[in-house]
């Protein structure tokens, strides 16, 4: 077990630890749970940049890197639903979309293709990202801004995802003609 792969199972246990914080009502349990956040999401920045760099990317990290990408948004997610801090559709959209581009990914691995990630995909991640955060402490920021950013950066971070799963499909179709 190399190092990105270490860092990714640390993003995985790093799951339960944020789902707790978020959910418990503790002082300064949204802080910490944003932390803790934060922390996982730098590690899936950091566990792909050294498997490039070192070379170092192995059958394991390419279906775990993934998947706990995947688990640690939609932990955050249901946690928001769950809180009411944010509507169940869009993490229906969200989730949805992932389990679409996931199916559609496994099915071309299936015939030996693979679809690496895009900018919109990345810019996905990256906005997903800011936008739990922003919704995480939402209610501390509002009160002085007058500005609900969590929910725009969410709305932003659907449109994103919504456009970058079509993107997915659109080179999956561009695939099949060739």
């Amino acid at each position: 077990m190399n190092l990105p792969n270490k860092l990714t199972v640390l993003r995985i246990i790093l799951i339960p630890l944020f789902v707790f914080l978020l959910l418990v009502n503790i002082p300064y349990g949204s802080f910490l749970a944003a932390f803790i956040f934060i922390l996982a999401a730098l590690t899936d920045s950091l566990d792909g940049y050294l498997a490039r760099r070192w070379r170092q990317i192995t059958k394991l990290g390419i279906i775990l890197d993934p998947l706990a990408d995947k688990l640690l948004i939609t932990a955050a997610l249901i946690s928001l639903v769950e809180l009411h801090q944010m509507a169940g559709w869009i993490a229906i959209v969200i989730i949805g979309r992932e389990f679409a581009v996931s199916g559609l990914r496994a099915v071309k691995a299936e015939e030996g293709i693979i679809i690496p990630a895009s900018i919109w995909g990345k810019l996905k991640t990256i906005t997903q990202v800011i936008a739990v955060l922003l919704v995480i402490l939402q209610k501390y920021y509002v009160v002085y801004t007058k500005v609900p950013l969590g929910d725009w950066a969410m709305y932003i971070a659907v449109l994103i995802t919504l456009v970058s799963g079509a993107e997915y499909f659109y080179r999956y179709k561009a695939l099949e003609e060739k």
